[in-house]
């Protein structure tokens, strides 16, 4: 089946044309060394560490083109835990805990995992959140505008992506290769389901048509994209958008933004870059408000 991506330009071949043309190359010892492969089709070749900044390119590119074809033209971004769980299996964690306590009351790691448990089902909340953030973005905009945007795990961001597969639209995963076992979450629309090597050009992904961006409670990776995010913005680097952190007691207790201003390491009026929201609803009137939409979405 021929490609309908490739286009001829000119009175030259196509690049996919001379790819299956160096297949037809005779057998000799000149034709099968590797340095007789066209340069596109020499893995070995483009996996070398001087090629770095091709890959860099490359991973650039790829998914921009694939946006572009699905005509995706602004996205909200939703960061957050990998590790929430979801209601129901917060629960069933909990209980198998409590029934293997039972048996053993004075087991001490027992007893971590039962506070473990217990802050799982607390957090649990946020799973919800942000399904329904999901589904509210989704359902009141049109298919390629503010479209639900992750980096593509379970937890927090498989919420949101389910939110907008709850109902039928479509949502961006952007995924990245981990030393351990990782995937894609299940509800990530398949042909925008995307997967990166380098964080700084995944990053630079999420926000290149981000019209808001949602902060659930989340680790390392979460503060590394908030805190770009935030530096992005306080530098113009990018122009200013609503920075939304859900769960103030959450962001309260780990982090101390007014410590900051206290030291001078920031400016007060930096702290108006972010605000703090606690319900999906909440979120979803700031990101219409700021972005000029009516009740149903439409500017």
């Amino acid at each position: 089946m021929v490609n309908k991506r490739i286009r001829r330009f000119g009175v030259f071949p196509s690049a996919n044309e001379d790819a299956q043309a160096a297949k037809r190359h005779v057998d000799t010892p000149q034709c099968q060394s590797e340095s007789y492969r066209l340069a596109f089709q020499d893995q070995d070749f483009l996996l070398r560490e001087e090629l770095r900044p091709v890959r860099l390119q490359l991973e650039l590119l790829k998914p921009e083109l694939t946006l572009q074809e699905q005509q995706i033209e602004s996205t909200i971004v939703i960061y957050g835990s990998a590790r929430t769980m979801d209601a129901e299996t917060a629960a069933v964690r909990m209980e198998k805990v409590l029934e293997g306590l039972k048996k053993n009351p004075d087991d001490y790691l027992l007893q971590q995992e039962l506070a473990k448990a217990r802050t799982a089902v607390a957090n649990s909340r946020y799973y919800g959140e942000s399904r329904k953030l999901g589904r509210l973005i989704s359902e009141n905009m049109d298919t390629c505008k503010h479209v639900v945007i992750t980096g593509g795990g379970f937890g927090i961001m498989g919420a949101a992506n389910r939110g907008a597969h709850d109902v039928g639209a479509k949502s961006i995963g952007m995924n990245i290769v981990l030393p351990f076992e990782q995937e894609p979450n299940p509800y990530i629309t398949p042909e925008l389901s995307f997967q990166f090597h380098y964080f700084a050009i995944r990053k630079m992904h999420l926000l290149m048509r981000a019209k808001a961006l949602v902060a659930f409670p989340g680790g390392f990776g979460t503060m590394d994209e908030l805190f770009e995010a935030l530096t992005l913005i306080q530098t113009r680097k990018v122009k200013p958008i609503p920075v939304l952190l859900f769960g103030r007691r959450f962001w309260h207790k780990v982090i101390n933004f007014e410590a900051l201003v206290e030291e001078g390491t920031i400016n007060a009026e930096d702290l108006n870059i972010f605000q703090y929201v606690s319900t999906a609803e909440e979120a979803w009137e700031i990101i219409k408000a700021s972005n000029g939409l009516t009740t149903d979405g439409k500017p």
